[in-house]
């Protein structure tokens, strides 16, 4: 028995590694009735709050089965791999098991479709519904919405889960067509503006009724996956945009696409993931969150893809030397936010220590400015560096020079494939 269950957990834990889309941040379910866990105090590892911590999740899938032969997936039903199904007891048990020998505090479940959406819905919510009701646990779960399932299901699950999510897949309605043409986008947009409904809802109910309970506390999120089919990054971030606007989304994920299979629809095995791709998507997607830029200033038709050699604000900076020099005791905050080499915290400090006096380059460098690369764009009261002489391919080649990346030591060929 034992043996079957580490069998079918290498199996389900191993598929479930490709989906992203597992941080933890935003989560504020409390202990009561001495029950298991809290997901507002948690401290994990494998995935990443939006403040740093490190945490960690039992991450696995229900099942790998799955009616459906998407091209980029690991569990299409055509992929000859060994399949594997826990039952929800199981899930439960391994989750407590797990959480009490402090191995994890959080989970992370998934599944392949298998029957039908509600089916495999329904069992998802029979685990998440067993571990609040039966075992009074109250660490932190991420589900996973089923594109297809009834609403009722979706909404009953959305009020035992912390956060709700659904993979958008491809960044286009074409690239899906072209590796899963049963899909289509409909299908994960109809869910994902279901429960942003709810939220709104539940939050609307709070201000009128005392007692209303907790529904997808931590919000929803999506992933998208990268490099598997022919977008540009303008195609992947503007989709990104459109669906942090429309839905609220507290992320989206984007995973580099790793070579499963020798169809030429896609990079061969062998290929390398497009890690740096990858990083420059994340990057421009906080550029998006905390800094203040429109997608449409970084990604357009005279720019639509993200430069490799440097971060897409250094990129920004440089085609649009005109805003510089900033003058750092007098810049508005936002604008502060846009020098590279300064931080959301940094630019903080910035403003609250120039209270006190202007600012020397000493006092900069302690605040952590990244002032090697900070200098080329700002002036300040003892500055000597001069803007004017230099363009701004120079000053790229300056910060190359000082400061390479470590992911070009990565192939990229994946980058050029399309």
């Amino acid at each position: 028995m034992f043996d079957r269950i580490r069998e079918k957990l290498n199996i389900l834990a191993d598929a479930a590694k490709y989906d992203v889309s597992c941080s933890s941040s935003g989560g504020t379910r409390k202990n009561t009735n001495k029950g298991l866990g809290d997901s507002h105090a948690s401290g994990i590892c494998h995935t990443y709050t939006e403040d740093g911590r490190c945490v960690s999740l039992l991450k696995i899938l229900l099942t790998n089965h799955c009616i459906y032969d998407c091209l980029f997936c690991v569990s299409r039903k055509s992929n000859d791999v060994k399949r594997a199904a826990f039952t929800v007891d199981e899930v439960v048990e391994l989750t407590m098991n797990f959480y009490r020998r402090n191995y994890i505090e959080g989970l992370f479940l998934s599944s392949g479709i298998f029957k039908n959406a509600d089916f495999t819905m329904e069992r998802l919510l029979l685990v998440v519904k067993k571990l609040r009701l039966e075992q009074n646990y109250n660490g932190y779960i991420h589900l996973k919405t089923i594109p297809g399932a009834s609403d009722e299901l979706i909404k009953e699950a959305g009020l035992y889960a912390d956060r709700m999510s659904i993979n958008l897949e491809m960044p286009t309605e074409a690239g899906l067509k072209l590796l899963a043409p049963e899909k289509n986008h409909e299908e994960v947009i109809k869910p994902l503006a279901f429960v942003q409904q709810q939220i709104s809802q539940f939050t609307a109910d709070k201000k009128l009724i005392k007692h209303v309970p907790t529904f997808v506390p931590a919000g929803q999120s999506t992933q998208m996956v990268i490099g598997a089919t022919p977008e540009s990054d303008k195609d992947i971030m503007y989709t990104a945009n459109t669906f942090y606007k429309n839905f609220s989304l507290k992320r989206v994920y984007y995973s580099g696409y790793v070579p499963i299979s020798n169809d030429t629809r896609m990079p061969i095995l062998g290929t390398q993931p497009p890690l740096l791709r990858e990083n420059r998507l994340y990057q421009t997607d906080w550029l998006m969150r905390f800094y203040g830029f429109k997608v449409q200033e970084i990604l357009n038709d005279a720019n639509p893809n993200l430069d490799i050699d440097i971060d897409p604000k250094l990129s920004w900076a440089i085609r649009n030397m005109q805003h510089f020099p900033v003058d750092i005791n007098t810049a508005d905050y936002k604008m502060i936010l846009r020098i590279p080499g300064i931080g959301v915290m940094s630019a903080q400090k910035i403003v609250q220590a120039r209270k006190f006096g202007k600012l020397r380059i000493d006092q900069l460098k302690k605040i952590g400015v990244a002032y090697n690369r900070a200098k080329h764009f700002i002036v300040c009261l003892d500055s000597s560096y001069q803007l004017k002489d230099y363009q701004g391919t120079q000053i790229k080649a300056f910060i190359l020079a000082e400061s390479r990346s470590k992911y070009l030591k990565t192939d990229s060929n994946q980058m050029i494939l399309f």
